[in-house]
C-alpha cells in the first residue's frame, strides 16, 4: 500500500466504505462529480466489492472466487480509490480520519459523505468461539472452508483412529438465516463430489449438524417453505437441530444447550465450526458524530439523508447495512429495510439521485421499495424461492436463483464470468481439486532453503510472520479465528 497517497484538491464526496452501497453509487456519481470540478474518493480497506450472495458457491466450488468480487480499480476509473481504514469522522469540521497501516494515519477533507460502511459478522462471547471458529462474510473465509471440507475428507480417509476420523468429519454450522443454510448445504452438495472420487469414503462417514436457536429457519420464506427446506436437508443426511444454542466449544469440543431453557442438549468433537448467525452495523457508526439508533445504526430519513433529533445533517448520507432506513412499503421488521443486497443496490442507485439533486438545488426524493421476494440456492439443482407471493422449490427455484443473482452481480465483464463458469461445471463437473497450504506459502521455499538442524527449530516462527497456522492447528475446531469483516 503506498504511504501518504496523494489526494486530489478538489471539493470531494467520501464514501465510506466500497461494498454494495458504495461500489453502485460510486459508480453512478464519478463522472458527473468530476465533470462539475469535484472528485468521488471511495476509502475502504479492501480493493474489491463482495457480491456476498455468491459466496455459497464459491465455499462450494461452483463459482471462482475471484469472480464473486468486483475491482474497485477496474471499474471505478474516474474515483479516489483509498485503500485504509476510516477510524472516526468530525462532520463538523468535515474530516475523516482514515488508518492506512498501523503506524500512519492521514486526515481526508471532504464536503459531502456517504457512510456505506455496511455491516460485520455478530458474535456472542462463547468460549471458544473466537479462537476455533470461521465466519461466513468475506471471499478468503469462503475460500477458506472450500479448502477446509476437501483438507478433512481426504485426512479422515486416511485416518485410522475412529475418534480423530469423526472429529475431523464432523462439520458444524451455526445460523439457520440465508446464508447459513445456503452454505451448509452448497458445503454438503461439495463434499458429495469429493466423496464420489474417493473409494474409502461414503457420505455416511461425514456428518453435517445446523444448529439453530430459533424454532425455525429462512425467516424471509413462508413457514412451509421453511419446513420443507428443514425436510430437504434431513434428507440428505444434515442434521437439524432447533431451538438449540452453542454454549462453548473448548478443547474441540461443542457443548450445546436447548433453548430457552437452556438445559444440556448435546456434546460432541468437531474440527469444523462455522459462524453465520447473523450481522450488525459497522461499529464505525458510533465513532462518527452521526445520530444512531439503539442497534448502532446509523439514523436515515427516508430519502437517505442522515437525519437526527433536529432534522436532516447537512451533507451526509447513508444506506444499507449501516444505516437504519425507513421501509415505506411496510415489510420491514420495526419498520426499517432490512439488511440485504436488494435494498443496499437500490438504495445506493437512489442516494445518488438525491445527491446530485440536492447540489442543484432539486427536490430530494424518499426511497420506497417492495421486496419481490427471496431465492436461494442449494446446490446443483435445488433451492427455494418466494416471488411474488408464489413458493417454488427444487429446480425452478434453483434456475431462478442463479438467473437473479447472475444478473445482479455488478459490470457485464462480471456477469460474462460467472455464467461462462457455471456453464463449464455443467460440461466437465465441478472441480473438487484441493489447493494445500494456502495459509502457509513459504512452506515449501522453507523446507528447501533452512538449513537441516534448523528446521525444525524454526519453522514455527516462519511461519507465524506470515500469521499462518501452526503444526497442529489442523485439528482445531474452524481453520482460525472468527473472521471479522473490515
Amino acid at each position: 500500500m503506498a504511504s501518504n497517497p496523494q489526494l486530489q484538491d478538489r471539493p470531494r464526496v467520501l464514501i465510506v466504505g466500497g461494498g454494495y452501497v458504495g461500489f453502485y453509487a460510486a459508480m453512478r456519481l464519478q463522472k458527473k462529480i468530476k465533470a462539475s470540478g469535484g472528485i468521488v474518493t471511495v476509502v475502504d480497506p479492501l480493493p474489491y466489492m463482495t457480491y456476498q450472495p455468491f459466496l455459497p458457491e464459491v465455499a462450494g466450488g461452483n463459482i471462482e472466487a475471484r469472480h464473486a468480487v468486483v475491482s474497485h480499480r477496474r471499474h471505478l476509473k474516474d474515483t479516489e480509490l483509498i485503500d485504509g481504514e476510516v477510524v472516526s469522522i468530525d462532520h463538523k469540521a468535515r474530516k475523516a480520519f482514515v488508518r492506512l497501516s498501523e503506524e500512519e494515519t492521514i486526515e481526508i477533507p471532504y464536503q459531502d459523505i456517504i457512510m456505506s460502511a455496511g455491516a460485520v459478522t455478530k458474535t456472542f462471547p462463547i468460549p471458544g468461539l473466537a479462537e476455533h471458529g470461521i465466519g461466513f462474510k468475506t471471499i478468503e473465509e469462503a475460500v477458506a472452508l472450500r479448502n477446509r471440507v476437501l483438507e478433512k475428507i481426504e485426512e479422515g480417509s486416511a485416518e485410522g483412529d475412529d475418534p480423530v476420523r469423526r472429529r475431523a468429519l464432523t462439520f458444524v454450522l451455526v445460523g439457520g438465516g440465508f446464508a447459513g443454510i445456503e452454505a451448509i448445504a452448497e458445503l454438503e452438495d461439495l463434499a458429495r463430489a469429493a466423496i464420489r472420487r474417493n473409494p474409502r469414503m461414503t457420505m455416511k462417514d461425514v456428518r453435517f449438524v445446523l444448529v439453530e436457536a430459533m424454532g425455525r429457519v429462512m425467516p424471509e420464506v413462508t413457514e412451509a417453505q421453511a419446513e420443507g427446506v428443514v425436510e430437504h436437508l434431513r434428507e440428505r443426511g444434515i442434521e437439524v437441530m432447533l431451538n438449540t444454542s452453542l454454549a462453548s466449544v473448548e478443547d474441540r469440543t461443542l457443548k450445546l444447550i436447548n433453548m430457552p431453557d437452556k438445559s444440556p442438549a448435546a456434546e460432541f468433537e468437531a474440527d469444523t465450526l462455522i459462524w453465520t448467525a447473523g450481522v450488525r452495523a459497522n461499529p464505525l457508526a458510533t465513532e462518527s458524530d452521526f445520530p444512531v439508533d439503539d442497534r448502532g445504526r446509523i439514523k436515515s430519513g427516508a430519502d437517505l439523508r442522515i437525519t437526527g433529533d433536529d432534522g436532516p445533517v447537512d451533507n451526509a448520507w447513508t444506506a444499507g447495512d449501516v444505516a437504519a432506513v425507513p421501509d415505506l412499503s411496510g415489510g420491514g421488521v420495526g419498520g426499517y429495510c432490512v439488511p440485504n443486497a436488494q435494498h443496499a443496490v437500490r438504495q445506493a442507485k437512489h442516494l445518488a439521485a438525491n445527491l446530485l439533486a440536492a447540489r442543484e438545488g432539486q427536490e430530494v426524493t424518499d426511497y420506497k421499495h417492495t421486496n419481490l421476494g427471496a431465492v436461494a440456492g442449494f446446490g446443483l439443482g435445488k433451492g427455494v424461492a418466494n416471488v411474488f407471493g408464489f413458493g417454488f422449490s427444487g429446480l425452478p427455484a434453483w434456475l431462478m436463483h442463479r438467473a437473479y443473482h447472475g444478473t445482479a452481480i455488478p459490470t457485464l465483464e462480471r456477469k460474462l464470468r460467472v455464467f461462462s463458469g457455471w456453464f463449464w461445471n455443467l460440461v466437465l463437473s465441478r472441480d473438487t481439486t484441493q489447493l494445500e497450504d494456502l495459509e502457509r506459502p513459504r512452506a515449501a521455499f522453507y523446507a528447501a532453503a533452512a538449513p537441516a538442524k534448523k528446521k525444525d527449530d524454526g519453522a514455527d516462527k516462519a511461519q507465524s510472520s506470515q500469521g499462518s497456522k501452526k503444526p497442529g492447528e489442523k485439528s482445531e475446531v474452524g481453520s482460525g479465528s472468527g473472521g471479522s469483516a473490515k
